[in-house]
């Protein structure tokens, strides 16, 4: 499988090109285009594996229930996907590791990575995110989207992000939820509430923008139906 994103950083799109046999699996509605060769599957989980309990989950997770698989038939083909929000996407090559990605942040991956849900704890509770995140574990390519930029912060010992720009992490890290000033009041007073603390060593993948913070911006001046 090959991938080519275009239009980088801000409006990113990404191309898929699949060989004869060769599947890629991505979220609900993700597809802008494709070639004509090119058949698609619906399923609640991974093909000839479904599950209607990690459908469930996946929804919990704020992902879609139904997951598309597109699959090239005797010719190579191609297949365009792109995310509701403007911003960037970022291929990442698994080497049978597990990565974390906030919910809505997963777009696709090769048919080999396995696709589930993870118990983030209570702690994410008081975090403001979801309880579930996705888990993608194996070998292959996968590729998650961003509100805004996307960008890498290499973490050795601790580091503090705020949880709404979170787009994923890798599974050597923990995290605690912690407030972001010196006082509980202080940090809601300057607006940055709470915050993730991870703690371990590995990479953690921000987004500059935060999407509920956008939306409650955005919220206020629609005009109600």
């Amino acid at each position: 499988m090959n991938i080519q994103l275009l239009h980088r950083p801000g409006n990113t799109a990404a191309k898929v090109t699949l060989n004869p046999a060769e599947i890629c699996t991505a979220e609900s509605g993700a597809m802008i285009a494709m070639s004509n060769n090119i058949q698609i599957t619906t399923t609640t989980h991974k093909r000839g594996k479904g599950s209607i309990l990690k459908a469930v989950k996946r929804m919990v997770a704020g992902e879609s229930l139904f997951i598309n698989h597109f699959e090239a038939q005797k010719t190579p083909g191609e297949v365009w996907f792109g995310t509701a929000l403007a911003g960037d996407l970022e291929v990442m090559q698994l080497d049978n590791e597990t990565l974390i990605v906030q919910g809505s942040s997963f777009l696709a991956c090769e048919h080999n990575i396995e696709i589930d849900l993870g118990w983030q704890g209570f702690k994410s509770v008081f975090s403001g995110e979801r309880v579930f995140w996705v888990h993608l574990h194996g070998a292959g390519k996968v590729i998650v989207s961003s509100f805004g930029a996307i960008y890498p912060i290499q973490v050795d010992g601790e580091y503090i992000v705020d949880t709404g720009h979170i787009v994923a992490f890798n599974e050597t890290l923990d995290f605690t939820i912690t407030k972001a000033g010196k006082s509980w009041l202080h940090s809601f007073l300057g607006g940055e509430g709470l915050v993730c603390k991870f703690h371990g060593k590995g990479t953690v993948w921000c987004q500059s923008h935060n999407p509920s913070s956008f939306g409650s911006l955005l919220g206020s001046d629609l005009k109600p139906r």
